[in-house]
């Protein structure tokens, strides 16, 4: 198998399957994630048509700048998956599968096994090779029963990529009443950036905001981001293009936050050739919990784009206090 696709997932817009419109627009689009739906915003009687237009989507050039093409399915349960994956992986430029309704393991097993069954049987019909990547998973969390069931969950597949939070569905499933400070949902929401920091899981992608309009829409999205970063969520759902800028802003280190981590990995490294397993900065102990922090801040800042190298050179001359 070849090797994971390292993703950065800040934000994850949903983009209609049934609007050929919306699937245009999304090309010019600058987002870590475009996830293409056929479940949710796509009536039954629309399934099949929007099935087909985003397997024609997927099979034209990629957009340059969508770094992550993701197809959102119907459930298991629906009995429409099977479909949905049939017809979806027929494209050549599908990378994740978005997995609604997620209850147990046996989900995802049995999504695993069919897009397995489907790509081998695409392999022979072609005799080539498919490309270098393997299909990756995400999960939708949308209920009790999942939240219960999270470590079988996240050691279902080895395609799972991420776990995502469904914040509608699970309040429909537990009769609460979502209100503005999420409280209600901090106990399923630390549950999941938990589950997925103990099983290695790259993406842990938050509920949807769903006031997106005017300041005080753009205020709400700010302070959702800043809550779900501060739980341990690495990304966020969006349902409109107009959310995307502020989310992935929020979800990337700051100009502030690299320039630190700069600092503390050149003077780390300057400090261990001087034998220093411990030193200061600007007043502060730094050790090796905190260098290992900067070092995945600096990779984090690579992967969204910035230019940690320019910020290198100007920090290329501090040293450890």
């Amino acid at each position: 198998m070849a090797a994971a696709r390292s993703v950065v997932r800040r934000a994850l817009l949903y983009v209609p399957g049934s609007s050929h419109k919306m699937l245009e627009k999304s090309r010019s689009l600058d987002v870590d994630c475009v996830a293409y739906d056929l479940e949710d915003s796509v009536t039954r009687s629309q399934k099949p048509e929007a099935r087909s237009n985003v397997r024609q989507f997927l099979q034209q050039p990629r957009s340059a700048n969508v770094r992550d093409n993701a197809v959102r399915i119907n459930s298991v349960g629906s009995g429409l998956a099977v479909d949905d994956l049939t017809e979806v992986l027929k494209a050549p430029h599908v990378d994740t599968i978005v997995v609604p309704k997620v209850n147990s393991a046996s989900d995802l097993n049995f999504v695993t096994d069919v897009i397995r069954h489907t790509l081998l049987h695409r392999k022979a019909k072609q005799s080539v090779e498919l490309g270098t990547a393997p299909i990756q998973i995400l999960a939708l969390v949308e209920s009790a029963r999942s939240i219960t069931d999270l470590s079988s969950i996240c050691k279902a597949s080895p395609m799972l990529s991420g776990l995502i939070f469904a914040a509608e569905d699970f309040a429909l499933d537990l009769s609460l009443t979502r209100t503005p400070s999420l409280t209600e949902f901090l106990f399923a929401r630390s549950v999941i950036a938990t589950a997925c920091r103990a099983h290695n899981l790259p993406s842990t992608i938050d509920l949807v905001c769903t006031s997106y309009k005017g300041a005080e829409g753009q205020k709400r999205l700010e302070e959702e981001c800043l809550g779900g970063k501060g739980l341990g969520f690495n990304g966020k759902q969006c349902i409109h293009p107009s959310q995307v800028d502020t989310v992935q802003k929020a979800f990337a280190p700051s100009t502030d936050d690299l320039r630190w981590a700069v600092r503390v990995i050149t003077a780390d490294r300057k400090a261990d050739s001087l034998g220093r397993g411990a030193w200061t900065l600007d007043g502060q102990m730094i050790d090796a919990p905190v260098v290992g922090k900067a070092k995945s801040m600096a990779r984090k800042a690579e992967a969204c784009g910035m230019d940690v190298k320019a910020m290198q050179d100007k920090g290329a001359h501090q040293e450890p206090e």
